[in-house]
């Protein structure tokens, strides 16, 4: 069995990580397995670039990204979120590694990478087609979360990302472009939480597909418990002191991750517990330094950004909580990730956190967009929590690979 795994990138970004990890674990199962991508950033040789040029990488590449983006300028009050039309995109159907390959397994393949007019041709192919969802645009008209918004169970339309006042906007043109590709289609979707996973069976493009909710896997060789004493020697951090870690990419800047809301809690805590900021102190990893912290009553420690996973487990192991403050999210790799260290989570209830958190047990689910009550959360973890475990029947590489390959032999 040949499988390639489609990816933008193999290893920048949750979507990309989550299918490298994927491709790795079949690896590790001798089962032969590549990536193909249009940003490659590591060293491996089973990922291979999808045009392995400098003119198409610092050129084309950029020229498609940009060309997608002027579909959007006619829509000059649009919100400042990501909207895909996937209008232009890279060729690869005549790919070697495609042409060989028995398996076809579609990550997040957006940024300049695949059109919808690639993608028609790779699911109109002979070849058994898999796609896993890393979020929600595969059956939307072009956003990647819609918020409150469920005009994608029907026709979408007068977007409210768009701020379209036409009901024939371009997310309703874009959604029957796909309803076209997707028609009498035998394709196998795989979602990563049971959140997105409602959602794909009750949207208008895939409801009559086969949905399979199977969660991203990880190395538990690296994410795992380690003393939490030898760990803050090693990063300079005190044992008397209580340390909440939140992390993402591009954390402060991107509004879906939460940080105003985290940022409020922070002041709530203060307030009503001002003795906490001599025992409490916030660390922030994906970030460089940013001034809104200034502002902040407890002490700030920003740690940059890291792509490397033995660093990572290193940090989720110093810290006490991992704070999780997200509005809209899938199944973040921060949330899996620090479970697998045995760190609690305090996050908002929403998307595929439940899948992870059980609540008061392994973390604290607060209410959507409460900022009290996330401030409860941090604070009941912090008095109530240690060493936590995950669900290992639900998380389980073995498991896991197990139910995608039998996706693959249907």
């Amino acid at each position: 069995m040949k499988v390639v795994h489609i990816s933008t990138s193999d290893i920048r970004g949750g979507a990309a990580i989550a299918a490298h990890r994927l491709h790795k674990a079949f690896l590790k199962k001798n089962i032969n397995s590549k990536m193909l991508v249009m940003n490659k950033i590591s060293d491996e040789k089973e990922v291979i670039v999808a045009r392995d040029n400098n003119i198409d990488k610092h050129f084309f590449s950029k020229v498609r990204k940009l060309a997608n983006k002027t579909l959007l300028f006619k829509y000059k009050n649009r919100k400042d979120v990501i909207f895909s039309p996937a209008k232009f995109g890279l060729d690869i159907t005549k790919n070697k590694i495609i042409k060989d390959a028995d398996i076809i397994h579609i990550h997040w393949c957006l940024k300049g990478f695949l059109s919808l007019n690639i993608l028609e041709k790779l699911i109109s192919s002979n070849k058994k087609i898999v796609w896993t969802l890393h979020d929600m645009w595969t059956f939307t008209g072009g956003c990647h979360y819609s918020g409150t918004c469920r005009k994608y169970i029907k026709t979408c339309g007068n977007c409210p990302i768009l701020k379209s006042n036409k009901e024939n906007d371009l997310s309703r043109k874009i959604l029957k472009k796909k309803k076209n590709i997707y028609k009498n289609k035998d394709l196998s979707i795989i979602t990563c939480s049971s959140w997105l996973g409602d959602c794909a069976k009750k949207s208008n493009l895939l409801k009559d597909k086969n949905v399979s909710v199977i969660p991203n896997v990880l190395d538990e060789n690296i994410f795992k418990f380690i003393n939490k004493d030898i760990i803050r020697h090693i990063l300079n951090l005190k044992n008397n002191k209580k340390y909440v870690l939140f992390g993402a990419m591009n954390s402060i800047s991107d509004p879906r991750k939460g940080w105003d809301y985290l940022k409020k809690s922070v002041e709530i805590l203060d307030k009503n517990y001002p003795k906490l900021k001599n025992e409490v102190e916030l660390l922030v990893f994906g970030s460089s330094y940013s001034q809104d912290v200034e502002s902040l009553p407890f002490k700030v420690k920003f740690l940059g950004r890291f792509s490397d996973e033995i660093a990572l487990s290193l940090i989720y192991n110093s810290a006490d909580l991992f704070v999780a403050p997200s509005l809209e999210d899938n199944l973040p790799n921060t949330v899996l990730e620090s479970l697998h260290c045995g760190t609690p989570v305090t996050a908002f209830d929403v998307g595929g956190m439940k899948d992870m958190i059980d609540h008061k047990k392994n973390g604290y689910l607060a209410k959507f967009k409460d900022s009290d009550d996330l401030a409860n959360g941090i604070l009941w973890s912090l008095d109530k929590l240690d060493r936590v475990k995950i669900d290992k029947n639900k998380f389980n590489n073995d498991k896991i690979t197990k139910d995608i390959l039998e996706i693959y032999e249907r």
